[in-house]
C-alpha cells in the first residue's frame, strides 16, 4: 500500500483522485454479488473526462452530507476513546505504485485495521443499531478499502450525538475480493484505452 498524505477534501486530494476509480464508487463497477454493474459505462466516461481535464467532476452534496463531514472528527474521537486506540489519518491510499484505483479511509488502526465513519440522520442511525449488520450500501466501499490497504478488518462506525454509536467489524471477504479485483482490472484496462482514444480525438 502507498499513502498520499494530503488533507482530505483539499485541492491536492481532489486532483489525486481525478480520473481513477475510488472505493466509494466501486458500487458503480460491481454489484454486491460480484457481477458487473450497469452503472459502469457512465462512471467510466466520467473518469475518462476527469483524466483529460485533470479535475474531479462535481459530486452531489446537501446539508446532511456536509453535516456528516463536520461531525466526522467527533465520531473518530469517540471511537478512539471507546476502544483505547489511536486512529491515524491519511489522505489517500493506493494498492501499489501503479495507482490504478484509490481509497480514502477515515483512519488506519495499528497494522491490521481501519475505520469507515458515517454520520447519518437519526432514523438511519437507529436502523443501523437495530439491524446490527453492515449496511448493504457500503459493502463494496468497505471491502474495496480492505483490498487496497491489504488490512484484515474495518470497523464501520455510525455516529449520531446523544445515541449509542454503532460499531460493526467487517473482515476480508476473500471470495468477493477476488471478483472485485478482477472487475477492477477489466474496468481500468478499458478506462486506459478510452483515455487514449479521447486524447487522439
Amino acid at each position: 500500500m502507498i499513502t498520499l498524505d494530503v488533507p482530505q477534501l483539499s485541492n491536492e486530494w481532489f486532483a489525486a483522485r481525478a480520473g481513477i476509480p475510488t472505493a466509494s464508487c466501486f458500487d458503480k463497477i460491481i454489484t454486491s454479488d460480484g457481477k458487473p454493474s450497469k452503472q459502469a459505462e457512465k462512471y467510466l466516461f466520467q473518469l475518462a473526462g476527469e483524466a483529460i481535464t485533470g479535475k474531479k467532476a462535481d459530486g452531489y452534496s446537501n446539508a446532511i452530507i456536509e453535516r456528516g463531514v463536520e461531525m466526522e472528527p467527533e465520531a473518530r474521537g469517540l471511537y478512539e476513546l471507546i476502544n483505547d486506540v489511536e486512529v491515524q489519518e491519511v489522505g489517500l491510499c493506493y494498492p501499489d505504485e501503479q495507482k490504478k484505483y484509490s481509497y480514502s479511509p477515515d483512519g488506519l488502526i495499528g497494522e491490521d485495521g481501519q475505520i469507515e465513519i458515517k454520520c447519518p440522520i437519526i432514523s438511519t442511525h437507529v436502523e443501523y443499531l437495530l439491524k446490527d449488520k453492515l449496511p448493504a450500501a457500503y459493502h463494496r466501499q468497505v471491502q474495496g478499502g480492505l483490498l487496497i490497504t491489504g488490512r484484515e478488518w474495518c470497523d464501520f462506525v455510525s455516529y449520531h450525538p446523544g445515541i449509542k454509536p454503532f460499531i460493526f467489524r467487517v473482515e476480508r471477504d476473500k471470495e468477493f475480493l477476488k471478483k472485485l479485483e478482477a472487475e477492477l482490472d477489466k474496468f481500468c484496462y478499458v478506462l486506459a484505452a478510452t483515455i487514449q482514444e479521447l486524447k487522439a480525438k
